[in-house]
């Protein structure tokens, strides 16, 4: 599924962004571990080329995030495919703190191993210093606030919050890192980048807002057949009291005259409804090999 050959493709790589992957370089001598961050609705979407170039032998923590806007089914499918990869996800929803204190335990045995080398080599133990990494909005900021059980970062469900790199302790056992969304200079995937786009994943000046709506219609055209994704049969119809058909054709023909105004607050309300989990839970993304859309 992509967007129509007249809508620009889909890039946003903003200098606060550029900035701060520039940053990382000397951040990243200092950290003994890497917590890794994907939106659950798009896993590999939201996995950085550059991460293993990042990670260099680090211990690393897989978490994928906002776990309620999944389906369980999903979430199976996705558990079983990460771990025959030989990664062990941690879920986690950081809205409702669900998997925070799993994470946090997972961090700490991490310190625990280090300190124990750093033991034998007659070091002294110290707090484990980790960093939060991930493509913008994906969580980290609310997982940091969970995590320290207070409002230390500025968190909202946008991109582009977090601009700079900042250091928060967590008791006496570990210090976070967080640091401003990262993506690849860019976004060759268009199908991916479309994806970021449906999930607020990336800035939204970075695409059109009609024509996204619109490969988003087309998208769940493809996921309802497939249980594991979610879509009920009659999603938009019964929310909306308008057909998919119906609101397909009235996106395209408002992209086809150039239009705004109504047609653009309706595309506008239809990405925050699956943004907000108003249309339920939703995977957009399946692993390799599973029997739906491809990946």
């Amino acid at each position: 599924m992509a967007l129509s050959s007249q809508a620009p493709a889909i890039q946003w790589y903003p200098g606060h962004i550029a900035k701060a992957e520039r940053a990382l370089g000397a951040s990243l001598e200092k950290v003994d571990l890497v917590i890794e961050v994907r939106d659950a609705r798009i896993p590999l979407a939201t996995g950085h080329p550059r991460l293993q170039r990042w990670i260099r032998g680090k211990q690393h923590l897989l978490v994928l995030n906002r776990l309620d806007m999944i389906t369980p089914a999903a979430r199976l499918a996705w558990d079983g495919w990460f771990r025959a990869a030989g990664h062990t996800p941690w879920w986690c929803d950081a809205k409702a703190g669900t998997g925070v204190k799993q994470l946090q335990q997972a961090a700490i045995r991490s310190g625990n191993q280090l300190n124990a080398r750093r033991s034998g080599r007659g070091m002294k133990p110290r707090a484990v210093r980790a960093l939060m990494l991930g493509f913008p909005n994906v969580g980290k900021s609310a997982l940091i606030n969970r995590l320290v059980r207070q409002k230390v970062v500025e968190s909202a469900r946008k991109a582009g919050v977090t601009r700079s790199l900042r250091w928060v302790r967590l008791g006496q056992d570990l210090d976070l890192l967080d640091a401003p969304g990262v993506l690849p200079p860019r976004l060759d995937d268009q199908l991916a980048a479309l994806r970021l786009a449906l999930c607020d994943d990336i800035g939204q000046a970075a695409y059109d807002t009609e024509a996204v709506a619109l490969a988003f219609l087309r998208l769940l055209d493809l996921l309802e057949p497939v249980p594991t994704s979610g879509v009920a049969t009659g999603l938009l119809e019964g929310r909306y009291g308008v057909a998919a058909a119906d609101v397909e054709a009235w996106l395209s023909a408002a992209a086809l005259r150039h239009t705004s105004g109504d047609t653009l607050r309706m595309a506008q309300r239809l990405l925050d409804d699956f943004r907000r989990g108003l249309l339920g839970p939703i995977a957009l993304e399946f692993p390799t090999g599973h029997p739906g859309p491809p990946a």
